[in-house]
Formats: C-alpha cells, structure tokens, sequence
C-alpha cells in the first residue's frame, strides 16, 4: 500500500528532523512531534490495512488523502528546514521569523486536514475485518489464471536447454535428497519448466506431489497441501489420527512416511524462506529424492543455497530466434510466418518483450485478433502502457510483473519507482544510482554500514528479486550498470504518475495541468519550457537528451525550485554554471558531468548540504577555497578525460587543491587531484581518513614519500590512482603500512621496481601498470596475490618474455598486455591463470607467436589483438598453423588501425 510506505518514510524523517537543535519558534517543534504521534498512529492502521489486502475503493480514496497528507508534511518540514538553513545566507532576522511563522501556518492546515482523515478512518474501522476482503481472496483471484495457466502448455519453447538438464539431475545422480530453485522473473516460463520435468519423471519415484504455495500460505496450509498430494500419489487416504495432532507431531508423522522412500516434489511460486526452511525439517535427506522449487525471489534461493545439496537453476530469457519463433506462432496461429509488411512492426513488439515469454505470448495473441496492418499494430504499439493497465487487453502482464512489486518492502518500493526518472531501457550506473537514493533519502542508516553499502544491499536485493537488470557486470563481479526491463518500466512509471512521485516530460507530453506539488521532474525532450511554472515541492529535477538549454533557459528552469534535493544536469549543452543553483540550498547532490563549464562560483560554498558533486568530463581545472566548506561532501569527482587513440600518462586532467582539503573529512571518493608541487596538500591528506577512492596525478618523484605518508593513514582506502607528472619517476616505497582493503590500484609512471608493499595486498583484485618501463620481470611481485582478477601491462617492462610460472594466477580472469615493445614470447605454463576468460594483447609488434600453453585456458572467452604482426594473425585465422591452439576460444577478433583513426574489426572465430 503506497500510503504505508510514505508514511512511514516519512516517520523516520520527522523523528530525525525532531532531534536536531534548530533554534524553532516556541510551538513548532511541539508541533511536529505532534505530527510524527499521529503519523505513528496511522502508519499502524495502514500496515494491518495493506495485510489485509484491501481493495475497497472508499480506503483507496482515503489512502491517497494520507498520502497527499504525508507529502504536504514532509514539504512542510523541508520547507522549515530550507527557512531555517538561509537563517545564516540570505535572510535578516526578522525575516527569518516571518518565515518560520509561515511553516507554523501550514502546519496548522496539515492539522485541519488530519481532522478529515481520522473521520474517514473511523468510517473504514466500521467495517470490520469480515467485510474487507482477505489477502488470499484477492491473491487467488488476480493470479489464478497467470499461475495456472503454464501447466496446460505443452510446448517447452526455447527452454530445451534446461528442461534437458533438469530431467537429468531429478533422474541421476547420488542418491540423497537433492534441491534445485528453478529463478527468474515473473513469467518467464518456470511453472512450464517446473511441469514439465514433473510430469516426466514424478512416476519413477515411490511418491509425488505438485505444491502451489502463494504469499498468503501459512507453514501449516503448505504442510497439508503436500501431505495431501504424497498420499493422493499412494492412493493412501490420510489417517483420521492426522487431523488431531498439532503441528510438530504433524511433521514427525511426514518424516516417518518418507523415511524409506523415494520422492519428488515441487513447490510452485515461493515467496517466503521461512516456509521453505520450516518444511525442509521434515524431509529426510538419506534416500534418491529431488526437490524443485521456483520462484521469482532469488534472494531467497541463493540464501538457502548453503550446502551442496542444493543449487540455483537461472532461467534465462529467449533467444532473438525463438522470441520471434513464438512471437508469430501466437501472433499468427494459422501459418507461424510474418508478412513482410509487418515485420519492423514485429521487430518493435520484440523489442519490448525483451524475451520475456508471458510479454511474446500474450501481445502475440492480441494483435492475432486485430486487423493486419501496419497502422493497427503501430497503434497497439505506441499504447502499451495503457493496454496494460487493470481494463486494457494486456492487463495479465501487468498483474505478473505488479506481484513482485507488491511484494517489496516499502523502502525497496521507492527504490524501485526511481527507475521512473530514467528513460526506457536508459542503462544506470550502479555509483550514480546509490548516490542520488542516498541523497533523497531511500536508504536507511545501519550501524557498521556506510550508506554506499546499504544502498549497494538495496540494489543486489533488487537484482536478485528480478526487478533490476544487470547491464554490464564489472571486473569484480559486481553489476557496473543495470536498468529495469521495458514493460515493467512503463509499469514503474504508471505507478509513479500515480503517486504523484514523478512527472516526465517527453516527447508528446503535454505541459497543461502539470501539478505544482510534482516531487520529481524528468525532461526527455528539447521543447519542455516549463515557463512560468513553480515546483515549490520537487526534491530531484533531470534532464534527457536535450540540444537546447540555454545558460537563461537553465536559470528560469532552476529558479522554478526551492527544496531540491537531487540536480542531474548530466550532457547538459551548458557552458556556464547556473548561478540559480546556489540557491537551492537543501542540495545533496549535484550533477554536472559531461557538460561544457570551465569554473565554479566563489559562492558554492552555500550548498552546505551537498553530499555529491559531479563535474566528471567537464572543463573544470581548479576550484574556489571556499568550496572546502562544503563539509558533508563525500563524493567529490573533477577530472576529464582527453580522448585520442592512445592513452598517455597524462590524458586524465585533474584539478588544483589547496591544503584546505582537509577539512572535508566525510570524503569517500576525490578523484582526481593534482599533486602540483604542493606538499602541504599532499600532507593534508591524511586528515581524509574515511577515503575509500583517491585519485592523485602530475605526481612529482621528490613528492612520492609525503603522498605515502597520507595514504597511511587511509585504513579504508579500498581503490588507489597515482599517476607522475610526464617524464617523472613514481616513487612509492616510502609506503611501509599500505591500506589492507585496497582492491585495486593503478600506478602511472615510470618505476625504479616493483613497490615492495604490493604481495602484502591480500584483497587486491585488480592492478594496472601503465609506463611503468621496469627491467624486472612483474609477474614474480603479483603472481601469489590470491584474489587477484585482472591484470593490466601498458609498456610496463621492457625484456623479452613474460613467463606466467606453473600453479600461479589462480583466480586471474582478464590480462591485458599492450605496447611492450620488446616482448616477443608469452609461455603460460600448466596449472597457471587456469580461470582466465579474456586476454587482449595491443601493438607488441615483436610478438609473432601466440602465447605458449593458451591451448591448456580450457575457460578462455575471447582473444582480442590489436595492431598486431600480421605473421601472428595469419597463424590464427583460416587453417593457420596454430589454429588448433586456438580453437576451443569463442571469440578471437584482431584490429587494424586505419587510416582515419578508427579501429576495423576482423573477427577470425565467433562461436
């Protein structure tokens, strides 16, 4: 219920707001605690409400006026506290009281408006829990036909692969109980899959039972359900005694029937670990039984994933040939072809399917009912966010996709409506996305946990839910960008609108009716003026896309807001600072990557809260003094890359500091400050002793022992960037403690050796050497780092070979090696990087043999060369010499360089 989760989000800020010392009007703060009581009161109702499952149509009303009640607290409450901050920047005193005497006005008209709302609720508790209707009733009714529906499918399509292996391990196998989750999203054909294996194999088994366990089923309920179906499987009558005992002696009784027999069970749709977990008691392991389970709740799959009896089978999407393959077996039941002049019309249902098999199938069979013609299906195209919707034809997809929504805690809800603010399909970076959940205030405080690492839970939770896709995983493993698939976007968004949690300007939109208590507003197109319109009540304001904000636009735009928490300008076409800006002094975070802007306003230093600031790929070299008193930044990112073909050591540009950097203590990330002969900054760096990132170039050798000194300090630095001034040595070796978190480090420049303190580093997983120029062979310093996952080499070492030793290397996934200009032999010797998935060599022009020993990386997933010996290339392609060694790789690809400075692919293997 979206009332509860406002509510409550709104509970927690009250009492944070209550506790602080703001020197308030007498009777304000006795105010606001009045309100926070009151909301507590609420808060309560509305969670045995939404337990219940209420679908009234009088409690939807009266829920959306909490809502709306919620929201006009929660602007009240910013609104005193932006009156309050400008007590100290732009107000005069007596001002000052008048403002904080107008938050004391709208107050007193939340109360009159809480009047209102207890009426109502005293209606509704009139009702009585006998006339509401229960959370099963309406469970059972919404999902009926979506749950039962796969289980008269016959055909398996483009789940072969699966259904093969998953027939297999019920029938072989060691002969003990063994468990498999079968996961995925909401209709992604589990049920079918789940089914299939079932009906196939259940009759080699002494008993059998299908569970259809739902959200609402009780321990006891799931135990019956599956008593019932062993015995059914017997043609044994359940003894009377059964019905009278509790449940314990229930579960003994289970076990004693299943002690000398073989089983199979399924349990469909779970939603809860502890169901899972309490009749997993029951189920002797002694005996060749198997376990499927299904769910779309993948967390709790992996959580009970704990031994090796039981395992996680990912359902994947379909391929681009069987979606179509379905998509016109449903669309045109008759033939199973497309005419032609349908086709790029197909390709965009496609498109938003995404391979998700209940989306293919069921747009399938609506436009198989309507005319076949391009116009028709470009109308049910252009309209599927309201075809989806609860009277629209493809409605069932909503309901599916809704349940896993609905399931979500009311904090992980906002999270996920977030994705509003976001285009369709627009891929997130995962940093960027934490970062403004933090700033508006998504993510809870845990003891032992910094936001960053609460709002990271938030995100893998959500992953695991199947709610969130990963685009592009990291190095490491870890999501580096991730989005929400296309149809459930435009339920995200419905949502929002409905809530009123965010407005989005695109293209077609209109502006009329825009409402001025909109919380969140979202540009994706050029012609948005907003002229004239005030948003006294948003929080986050983004822009898409657009060609055409002005310096003068972006002002009248940005004068618009006075509470804005959140301000993402990024690829905004601004080539000045909006001066408007320092006036929304309530700013978290702020946003101007990719964007022209040469230098910041002395006057920054108003942003007292800004938390994040964002000027990545902009033109910005150095900053105001002023601008270390922002004292709660923690994420501070000036640095821009200079695009050519070949990277140099100094195509990252930082920016100029001052010693002054020491006060911004709450520092997480700084990338990228210039050392510039500063010793006393480099020396201030110590104070930042909550670094987890530290970016630092134009290092001169003579300042290389006072950086060491600082980082020493650094216990928590988890990523270390140095890079030397050009034709510089990079001397680190005065660093005699080094962090013990550090994961990765890149050193830049010119090394006397290898820094001695490396083979400490037990968490290391990635290290770049880049101009490193080093006579000493490198892989004896790194070859023992056990997490160690990716290697990179840019002109690191001059001799001749480079000799990866017998047994080293055992977690190593990606190396790559570029512009040793005297290496001529690379010999992988047997047992050594054994886990490696990709190895990309670049202009080693001696090199004209492939690598020793890569026939032994059995795991190898692409070779990439570029603007190699054409001697070496020739080997590899075709029937090569040394094809063989390089057959089992699935995708090998070498790159020349052309002439107009763009790299032309030639892909010699594509498996």
């Amino acid at each position: 219920m979206a009332a509860y989760g406002a509510v409550t989000f709104l509970l927690s800020k009250m009492e944070s707001l209550v506790s602080r010392e703001y020197g308030l009007l007498a009777g304000i703060d006795r105010a606001v605690e009045d309100l926070r009581r009151e909301f507590q009161t609420i808060q309560a109702f509305l969670k045995e409400a939404d337990a219940r499952g209420e679908t009234n149509e009088q409690v939807r009303v009266w829920v959306a006026q909490v809502r709306d009640l919620a929201y006009d607290i929660e602007d009240a409450l910013d609104m005193f506290t932006f009156h309050t901050a400008s007590r100290f920047q732009l107000y005069p005193e007596f001002l000052q009281i008048k403002k904080r005497h107008s938050v004391a006005v709208v107050i007193e008209g939340i109360n009159a408006k809480l009047a209102t709302v207890r009426q109502i609720r005293e209606r509704y508790r009139q009702l009585g829990p006998s006339q509401a209707p229960h959370l099963a009733t309406v469970e059972s009714f919404t999902t009926h036909f979506n749950r039962v529906a796969p289980l008269f499918e016959t055909e398996p399509l483009g789940i072969e692969r699966s259904l093969a292996e998953l027939t297999a391990w019920t029938k072989f196998g060691e002969p003990r109980l063994k468990v498999r989750f079968v996961v995925g999203m909401g209709g992604l054909g589990k049920t079918l899959l789940a089914k299939q294996v079932y009906e196939s194999t259940k009759r080699e088994f002494d008993c059998w039972g299908w569970i259809q366990v739902s959200r609402s089923q009780s321990k006891e309920q799931a135990l019956w359900t599956m008593l019932k179906r062993l015995f059914e499987s017997r043609n044994l009558p359940i003894p009377p005694e059964f019905h009278t005992i509790n449940l314990v002696q229930l579960m003994e009784k289970l076990a004693l029937f299943l002690r000398d027999r073989n089983y199979v069970l399924v349990f469909d749709d779970l939603w809860s670990r502890d169901l899972w977990e309490s009749i997993k008691c029951a189920l002797p392991t002694e005996n060749h039984s198997r376990i499927m389970i299904t769910s779309r709740r993948g967390d709790i799959a992996h959580f009970c994933s704990y031994d090796q009896s039981t395992a996680v089978h990912s359902l994947q999407p379909l391929t681009s040939s069987k979606s179509q393959e379905l998509f016109f077996k449903k669309a045109f039941p008759s033939t199973g072809e497309c005419p032609s002049g349908l086709l790029d019309w197909a390709r965009k249902f496609l498109t938003q399917c995404e391979g998700w098999p209940l989306g293919i199938v069921t747009i399938g069979k609506v436009v198989s009912k309507i005319d076949q013609t391009a116009d028709a299906w470009r109308q049910l195209h252009d309209s599927l966010g309201s075809e989806m919707e609860n009277v629209g034809r493809l409605s069932s997809i909503t309901r599916v996709l809704s349940a896993s929504y609905s399931d979500l805690p009311y904090y992980l809800k906002y999270c996920v409506l977030y994705f509003s603010v976001f285009p369709e399909h627009y891929s997130i970076q995962r940093r960027r996305l934490i970062r403004m959940w933090i700033s508006e205030g998504l993510v809870k405080e845990e003891i032992g946990k910094t936001p960053e690492e609460v709002g990271y839970n938030y995100l893998e939770e959500l992953i695991q839910r199947n709610l969130v896709l990963v685009n592009d995983i990291d190095f490491d493993g870890r999501p580096k960008t991730c989005r929400v698939h296309r149809l459930l976007h435009k339920i995200i968004v419905s949502i929002s609108q409905e809530e009123n949690f965010c407005r989005v300007f695109s293209t077609g939109s209109s502006e009329a009716g825009v409402n001025e208590k909109v919380r969140r507003l979202s540009i994706r197109r050029s012609r948005a003026s907003l002229k004239g319109t005030s948003f006294p009540c948003a929080r986050s304001f983004f822009v898409f896309g657009l060609e055409d904000l002005s310096y003068s636009r972006s002002q009248s735009i940005l004068s618009s807001f006075s509470i804005l928490k959140v301000l993402d300008l990024e690829g905004a076409p601004l080539d000045k600072f909006p001066t408007a800006i320092l006036n929304l002094i309530l700013l978290r975070y702020l946003s101007l990557r990719n964007t022209s802007i040469r230098r910041l306003p002395r006057s920054i230093a108003k942003l007292q809260n800004l938390e994040t600031l964002d000027l990545k790929q902009t033109f910005v070299t150095s900053v105001p003094g002023k601008i270390f008193r922002l004292r709660k930044l923690r994420h501070l990112l000036i640095y821009h890359y200079s695009i050519r073909i070949h990277v140099s050591i100094d195509s990252v540009q930082g920016f100029r500091a001052s010693a002054s950097i020491a006060k911004l203590v709450c520092l997480q990330k700084l990338m990228c400050v210039k050392a510039n002969r500063d010793i006393k900054m480099l020396v201030a760096l110590k104070n930042l002793t909550n670094l987890k990132k530290l970016g630092i170039v134009e290092l001169r050798e003579d300042d290389g022992r006072h950086l060491c000194y600082s980082i020493e300090e650094m216990q928590s630095l988890q990523t270390l960037d140095v890079a030397a001034a050009r034709d510089e040595v990079l001397d680190m070796n005065a660093l005699r403690d080094p962090p013990k978190l550090l994961q990765r480090l890149y050193l830049k420049g010119k090394l006397q050796k290898v820094p001695v303190w490396i083979p400490s580093l037990h968490d290391l997983v990635r290290i770049g050497l880049r101009w490193s120029k080093l006579e000493e062979n490198p892989l004896e310093v790194l070859e023992d780092l056990p997490n160690l996952i990716e290697i990179q080499l840019v002109d690191a070492y001059k001799g001749k070979q480079l000799v990866f030793s017998s047994g080293k290397f055992q977690n190593l996934k990606v190396l790559e090696v570029e512009d040793l200009e005297f290496l001529e032999q690379v010999v992988i010797e047997s047992r050594s990087m054994w886990r490696l998935q990709s190895l990309v060599i670049r202009r080693c022009k001696a090199m004209e043999q492939v690598p020793e020993g890569i026939d032994r990386l059995s795991k190898l997933k692409e070779l990439q060369l570029y603007d190699m010996a054409e001697s070496l290339v020739n080997q590899i392609q075709g029937d090569g010499t040394s094809r063989p060694l390089v057959d089992h790789i699935p995708f090998i690809c070498a790159y020349s360089l052309e002439s107009a400075g763009y790299w032309r692919p030639r892909v010699l293997s594509q498996g």
